[in-house]
C-alpha cells in the first residue's frame, strides 16, 4: 500500500551503520546502502530523503546503544572497577564489528572537516553526552577523594583517550594491548590505595 514502508527499518539502520562504519560517509553511496539492506534506492529516498538523513538516523541508533552501555558500566560503585568496565565497553565497541574497525564516531570524525553541520553537530553531541555521563559517575560519593584529578578533567581525559584507542585499533593494535593501556590510565586517574583489594575485572 502507498505510504506504508515495506521494509524493516531497524534492520535497515543496522545494515547502514555497518556500512558507514566500514567505508565512512563519503565513500558510501545510496547504491551501496540499497545493496547492503536489500531495499531499493527509490524506497530509501522516499523514506529518508537523502544519504545524510539515513546516516543521522543510523548514528542516533548507535549513540543510544553506546551511551546506554557506558552508563551500565559506570553504574559499578567502585570507581576503579567502573572506569575499567567503561573502557572495556569502549574497546568492545571498537572490536565487535565484523566489517569495520574503530568506533563509528571516530571513523566519522576523520571526515568531519568535509561533513555537513548536522553531522558535525551529531558527533559533538555524542562526545558531550559521553563526557557528561563520565562526569556524573565520577562525582558520586564513592569517587570522592579517589581521583588524582578533578572529575571534570578525568571525564575529559577519558573521552580523549577513547578516541585515541579507536585510532590505534584501526591500525590493528591488539585488544590486549588496548586493555593494558586502559588499565594504566585508570591507575593514573584513580590510584589504588595501599593494601586495597583491586575490584576491577581482570
Amino acid at each position: 500500500m502507498v505510504g506504508i514502508r515495506q521494509f524493516d527499518e531497524e534492520r535497515l539502520l543496522q545494515r547502514a551503520e555497518g556500512l558507514f562504519r566500514a567505508k565512512g560517509f563519503d565513500a558510501t553511496s545510496m547504491t551501496d546502502l540499497a545493496a547492503a539492506s536489500g531495499v531499493q534506492r527509490g524506497s530509501l529516498y522516499n523514506a529518508f530523503g537523502d544519504k545524510e538523513e539515513l546516516f543521522l538516523r543510523s548514528f542516533a541508533r548507535y549513540e543510544a546503544r553506546f551511551l546506554a552501555a557506558a552508563q551500565e558500566a559506570l553504574a559499578i560503585e567502585d570507581p576503579r572497577a567502573a572506569l575499567t568496565a567503561f573502557l572495556d565497553t569502549a574497546i568492545d565497541n571498537m572490536t565487535a564489528a565484523p566489517t569495520g574497525r574503530g568506533c563509528l564516531t571516530t571513523r566519522m570524525a576523520m571526515e568531519a572537516r568535509h561533513a555537513s553541520a548536522r553531522i558535525q553537530d551529531g558527533l559533538r553531541h555524542l562526545l558531550s553526552q559521553l563526557e557528561a555521563t563520565l562526569h556524573a559517575a565520577l562525582c558520586r560519593p564513592a569517587a570522592a577523594g579517589r581521583l588524582a584529578v578533578s572529575p571534570e578533567q578525568a571525564a575529559r581525559l577519558l573521552v580523549v583517550f577513547t578516541r585515541g584507542l579507536a585510532v590505534l585499533e584501526r591500525l590493528d593494535t591488539a585488544p590486549d594491548i588496548l586493555r593494558a593501556d586502559a588499565r594504566a590510565l585508570v591507575d593514573l586517574i584513580a590510584p589504588a590505595r595501599t593494601g586495597e583489594v583491586d575490584l576491577r575485572v581482570i
